[in-house]
């Protein structure tokens, strides 16, 4: 099964990407996901369930501990893997 994750975390700082942003992109970009698509209100990556599922952990572990007061966070199935 292929999943799409889309996630934001908060409080939002317009001036810089607060430290907690910055953990949160870095665990998605080295997690071996595909489609990865960060922005400054939004965040997106595709993968199979191991990989994105492994990555949310990170992610929520890494935001929160770097300050995160909330991660608002969806996960849809969007496929199927192929070979």
């Amino acid at each position: 099964m292929r999943l799409r994750v889309e996630f934001t975390t908060e409080p939002f700082d317009l001036e810089e990407a607060p430290a907690h942003a910055v953990a949160a992109r870095e665990v998605i970009q080295k997690a071996r996901l595909e489609a990865v698509d960060v922005g400054p209100f939004g965040n997106t990556a595709e993968g199979g369930t191991e990989e994105v599922l492994a990555a949310v952990g990170a992610l929520l572990r890494d935001s929160l501990d770097a300050g995160a007061t909330r991660v608002t966070l969806q996960v849809n199935v969007i496929g199927e893997e192929t070979p």
